[in-house]
């Protein structure tokens, strides 16, 4: 039996919205602490995600990061991990961290161009 168009798009909304979740690493422990991680169906799933990485699927994902997450989850060891709350608590907090080292250097960059422009406008006098 093959999907309808209308079959899809839902299909590939919800997975849009379920791969976006993996970004977030209080909801990775959430799964892991309710046994998804155990489920070999769910893992199955998680294999079959990795079709997001293709760039024509990936340009419609607003939190990239959740592809990095869900590679991870292609590991044992890492599904493991995320049971432990320190764990999860840890990944949110580099996260963070990467975030705002990013935001300075991307308003430190804009402000030098900013600068340079401005000094290259400026009339001689």
């Amino acid at each position: 039996m093959t999907e309808t168009e209308e079959q899809q798009r839902i299909r590939f909304q919800v997975e849009l919205e379920f791969v976006q979740c993996l970004a977030n690493p209080n909801y990775l422990n959430f799964l892991a602490q309710r046994g998804y991680f155990k489920d070999q169906c769910f893992i199955n799933y998680l294999k079959y995600l990795l079709y997001w990485k293709d760039s024509k699927y990936a340009c419609f994902l607003k939190y990239p990061q959740c592809l990095h997450f869900l590679e991870l989850l292609q590991y044992e060891h890492f599904r493991k991990e995320l049971v432990n709350s320190q764990c999860s608590k840890f990944i949110d907090d580099q996260q963070l961290l990467h975030w705002q080292h990013y935001m300075r250097k991307r308003l430190d960059l804009l402000q030098a161009q900013a600068d340079k422009h401005s000094q290259s406008v400026k009339p001689n006098t």
